[in-house]
């Protein structure tokens, strides 16, 4: 069993925990889009995700690739909730992606900052400065303004992208609380996260009758060389993504891991309006990414002035520091 002490975080590693987020995350949505168009059973899908993640970490632990300790009881208990939270955000955010194009998806998940802000405050958190406050309002704002050139209105995906941002905001801040309370790793939190998911996601692709035969149609499928690559990537990249979502969430904060999502959506949604989505281009959609990114590079200088007013932040992901 590894001692996890506390040693200070780097200007570096929570550079690099933000950037390698930001790419893994901005990556994903695209990959996840592009396989969802090919292969619709979504929950099949992410109990592959969860599966790969979960034997992927117990064969690094077993071949001495991991210093990860093993199952403890009282850990899964506490993690448990952090579980059904991620997994209801993956859930209703990939059910979004089938009828949103990609623009207004990462313009509704962008809303998910103000919500960390307001779920921070309403549990005792110390209140932010007047800045960061403003910066993330005016992010808000400017998501609004860009979703208003939105002509093409889809109940359903927009509901379930709304959904998905309040799963992701207590999901967020459940995992910022358990990585400083409970003394795990990045790589120990998303162990639990796959291995507590596996029983909830089993149950939830047979009651709602997408197994067996959504696992039939991907071995069918499979034949393809194109789809192979695929389903590879998306399986690869949601493993990479998770461990940088929590790298991110605990060497930094939760409101830290959402801007850097805002951020990272300028640059999808650039993409998006000439890949996979097919959106003609608004006044409305440019002027609200113009105040998007305008909030968060004050969101960033916000961070960084408040960051050289304290002394370096503990954590205890000792691990990170190793690799």
């Amino acid at each position: 069993m590894d001692n996890h002490s506390a040693t200070e975080t780097s200007p570096f590693l929570s550079l690099f925990a933000a950037l390698s987020y930001g790419i893994a995350s901005m990556a994903m949505v695209f990959i996840n889009k592009a396989i969802l168009m090919q292969y619709s059973h979504s929950m099949t899908l992410l109990t592959l995700q969860q599966l790969a993640t979960a034997l992927l970490i117990h064969f690094g632990r077993q071949m001495g690739y991991t210093k990860a300790r093993g199952v403890d009881m009282q850990t899964a208990k506490r993690l448990l909730p952090v579980s059904l939270f991620y997994n209801a955000n993956v859930a209703f955010a990939l059910a979004s992606l089938k009828g949103v194009n990609i623009p207004m998806y990462i313009a509704i998940k962008r809303l998910t900052p103000l919500a960390v802000l307001i779920a921070g405050l309403s549990s005792g958190k110390g209140k932010p400065t007047a800045q960061v406050t403003l910066s993330v309002l005016l992010t808000a704002a400017g998501v609004l303004i860009a979703a208003l050139g939105d002509f093409s209105f889809d109940l359903f995906g927009y509901s379930m992208a709304f959904t998905s941002v309040f799963f992701q905001t207590m999901y967020l801040v459940l995992v910022e609380r358990s990585g400083a309370e409970s003394e795990l790793s990045s790589v120990e939190i998303m162990f639990y996260n796959s291995f507590l998911s596996l029983p909830f996601l089993m149950f939830l692709i047979i009651a709602t009758g997408e197994f067996p035969y959504s696992l039939s149609l991907l071995f069918a499928k499979s034949n393809s060389l194109s789809f192979l690559v695929i389903l590879i990537l998306s399986l690869v990249m949601g493993i990479v993504l998770n461990y940088t979502m929590f790298l991110c969430t605990i060497v930094n904060s939760a409101l830290t891991t959402t801007i850097v999502g805002v951020l990272k959506g300028v640059g999808s949604t650039t993409l998006g309006f000439v890949f996979l989505g097919g959106v003609q281009v608004h006044a409305l959609n440019v002027t609200g990414l113009v105040i998007n990114t305008a909030g968060g590079l004050w969101y960033s200088y916000a961070k960084y002035q408040q960051k050289k007013s304290k002394p370096p932040k503990l954590t205890s992901d000792v691990e990170a520091h190793r690799k």
